[in-house]
């Protein structure tokens, strides 16, 4: 299982990665978000950082039905959401190695190429 710890150490882990102050999580690269902490809406409430779902920027939306029709326990997605590339993911519901490879790629579409040539497939090395 992983948990919000889990995103920060392996988001911090890759190059020129910037965490925004938030009560949860949010990390950027070129000024561009790839995960961060789900702000849950309900209405007629204030919303509410959830720390146990991550958002995840997963480049288009062949990508996004993959992983909502491939692994229904894990992703979801809100209408908020429709039409923007992002998926939800219960944090609780993959391992870190999982949750390295999400992050990883994430990461690896929002960097710019320059960046990015570095990163070899998700292989590096993370203490998990």
């Amino acid at each position: 299982m992983a948990d919000a710890d889990d995103v920060r150490r392996l988001a911090l882990a890759l190059p020129h990665v910037v965490e925004i102050d938030s009560d949860g999580f949010d990390f950027r690269v070129a000024d561009k978000g790839f995960v961060w902490s789900y702000p849950e809406r309900r209405p007629g409430k204030p919303r509410v950082l959830r720390t146990d779902i991550a958002v995840l920027y997963v480049g288009d939306e062949a990508e996004k039905q993959a992983l909502l029709l491939g692994e229904p326990e894990k992703f979801f997605t809100t209408r908020g959401y429709d039409g923007l590339p992002l998926v939800m993911l219960w944090l609780a519901r993959v391992d870190v190695d999982r949750l390295d490879e999400l992050v990883t790629d994430a990461w690896r579409m929002r960097a710019p190429e320059t960046l990015a040539v570095g990163i070899d497939g998700g292989a590096r090395s993370v203490d998990a």
